[in-house]
C-alpha cells in the first residue's frame, strides 16, 4: 500500500475537507485518548509503531508530488510521545520539504515546535487539538497528551514564528466541555484565526472507555446516544437538535471573539465561515 493516499476515498457526504493526501508516519498512537475513533479500525492502536521502510518508501512517493496538500496525520498523531526519541516525523518532513507539496500537521503535541525550522521552509500550517483548557479534564480524556497549557503555548509560539494555526475543539462532549468560552477567548488573545469543532461520536470501544473513565458523565450521555441518537457512517451521533445547539454556541463564541469557525463531519456545514480543516491558512512561500 502507498504511504501517501487520498483522504476520505469513500467521499463521505459528511466530509467537507478540500481534496488532499493523507500520510501517517506511525501506525497507532500512544496518547491513549479515551474518545479515540481510530481504535475501532486499527488493531493494537495504542501500541504506536513506525511504518515499515518508511523513509525509503516516502522518498519514492514524494518525488512524484505536484503541489498537493499532504495532511499529517488523520489517523495517528504524527507527534506521539515516542517521536521525541525516534525523530521519525522530523525525517519525513525533511523529505517532504524537498518536494513539491504543502503540509498540514494535525496534532495535540508540543513536539511540533522542534520542527519549526523545517515548517518555515515549506508552505505549511498546524491544526492543533485543544479539547479543553481544564487540566484535570484533559488528563482524564487524553492521559498521555501534553496538558492544555502546553498546547496553548505551542499555538502561541507557532504563530509568533509565522506558522498559521487553527485549533480543533474536538470532541465536544455534553457535561464535559460544552461551554468553552474561556478557551475560545484565550485562543483569540494569542491570535488564533480559526476554530473547528466536532461532537463526540460513539463507537462501542470508545464508549467502554468513556464509561470507565467518566461513569457519572456516561450515565447522563447514555440516553442521548442510545435512545435519542442518530446512527450515521457507523457511528452514533447526538440527536441533531442537540448537536446544532452545541455547535451554534461555539459558532457564536467564535464570532464574538473574531475567529473563523467550522464544523467537522456533522452535516451542519451551514455553520462554516472557513474551510473546515484550516488549510486555507497555508501561505505559499516566495
Amino acid at each position: 500500500m502507498n504511504l501517501l493516499t487520498w483522504f476520505d476515498p469513500w467521499r463521505s457526504p459528511l466530509c467537507t475537507c478540500p481534496p488532499k493526501l493523507t500520510f501517517n508516519p506511525y501506525t497507532g498512537c500512544d496518547h491513549r485518548c479515551i474518545y479515540c475513533y481510530a481504535t475501532s479500525y486499527i488493531r493494537r492502536f495504542y501500541e504506536c509503531r513506525p511504518k515499515k521502510d518508511l523513509i525509503s518508501r516516502l522518498k519514492r512517493e514524494a518525488a512524484k508530488l505536484k503541489g498537493e496538500l499532504v495532511s499529517m496525520s488523520n489517523s495517528s498523531d504524527p507527534y506521539p510521545t515516542i517521536e521525541a526519541e525516534t525523530g521519525l516525523t522530523r525525517r519525513c518532513l525533511q523529505v517532504l520539504a524537498e518536494c513539491n507539496c504543502r503540509i498540514q500537521i494535525i496534532t495535540k503535541s508540543n513536539i511540533v515546535l522542534r520542527d519549526l525550522d523545517i515548517l518555515k521552509r515549506m508552505p505549511s500550517m498546524v491544526a492543533l487539538t485543544i479539547t479543553t483548557d481544564d487540566a484535570e479534564t484533559a488528563r482524564i480524556l487524553e492521559p498521555y497528551a501534553p496538558p492544555p497549557a502546553e498546547r496553548l503555548k505551542t499555538a502561541e509560539k507557532l504563530l509568533a514564528e509565522g506558522i498559521p494555526v487553527a485549533v480543533r475543539i474536538d470532541p465536544v462532549i455534553p457535561y464535559v466541555n460544552e461551554n468553552p468560552e474561556s478557551l475560545v477567548k484565550a485562543l483569540a488573545d494569542i491570535g488564533v484565526p480559526q476554530i473547528t469543532a466536532s461532537t463526540y461520536k460513539v463507537r462501542m470501544d470508545n464508549w467502554q472507555r468513556m464509561s470507565l473513565a467518566m461513569p457519572k458523565v456516561a450515565e447522563k450521555l447514555k440516553p442521548l446516544y442510545f435512545e435519542k441518537g442518530e446512527k450515521m457512517a457507523r457511528y452514533i451521533y447526538l440527536p441533531k437538535d442537540l448537536r446544532l445547539r452545541l455547535l451554534e454556541n461555539l459558532a457564536k463564541l467564535a464570532k464574538k471573539y473574531g475567529l473563523k469557525f467550522a464544523v467537522c463531519r456533522e452535516g451542519l456545514k451551514g455553520l462554516n465561515t472557513a474551510t473546515c480543516d484550516g488549510s486555507w491558512l497555508i501561505k505559499e512561500k516566495s
